[in-house]
């Protein structure tokens, strides 16, 4: 496993068919945990100013659009409608907009883990980018098939992350002019945390 640091510079976050139609069938996580996670790392990609490629099935189809909430955080970003390949990368804009990121590190997710993000990251290993699956930001119809399809992905060679260690790693050093921005991540998406820091500076007062 390449232990290299993933930095804004190598990384590029892919954001695969994030969409309103499978909200209703979602199982393997909580929908607003799992929304709370997506939007964590669309925030991550475009405030550390990483590569950031987003996908989805075209708008008419019963996935729907993405979700508003992921469309107004990533603004004028473009959005790569797929005709119907589920591995994203036998679809050339998609492969040409990865291309022209530069990066050959891939930080995944999507819905379904056993369909889309399966399929195209299958696709990414064999196009040898290095592929880090996050897997808190990935869902699925049920427990089970998302636990199977991220076994399949990592036997494969995917590296499986948290999109909140990502935004870690990106940070790297709480000195860094980036402490804003992940403070920011961390009171607005991670609030067990956020509470944790408040308590501290609370009792400060004290001392």
């Amino acid at each position: 496993m390449n232990v290299e640091p993933l930095t804004p510079a190598n990384t590029t976050v892919v954001l695969v068919d994030h969409a309103v139609g499978f909200a209703n069938v979602l199982r393997s996580h909580d929908l607003s945990t799992h929304l709370n996670n997506v939007l964590g790392l669309a925030k991550t990609a475009v405030g550390f100013q990483s590569g950031l490629v987003v996908t989805n099935g075209l708008p008419d189809k019963p996935s729907g659009p993405l979700h508003q909430e992921l469309l107004e955080i990533i603004g004028d970003h473009p959005v790569i409608e797929r005709p119907g390949s589920l591995n994203s990368f036998e679809d050339e804009n998609f492969a040409a907009a990865v291309r022209a990121t530069g990066r050959r590190k891939l930080a995944i997710s999507g819905v379904s883990t056993e369909g889309c993000v399966l399929q195209t990251v299958l696709g990414a290993l064999r196009a040898d980018y290095e592929v880090y699956l996050v897997v808190d930001a990935t869902a699925s119809l049920t427990q089970e098939t998302h636990q199977v399809a991220v076994q399949r992905m990592v036997q494969a060679g995917a590296i499986p992350v948290t999109w909140f260690s990502l935004a870690g790693e990106f940070h790297a050093d709480h000195r860094n002019s980036t402490a804003p921005l992940f403070q920011q991540l961390m009171r607005e998406h991670i609030p067990t945390m956020a509470k944790g820091v408040a308590h501290f500076f609370a009792a400060q007062q004290f001392v």
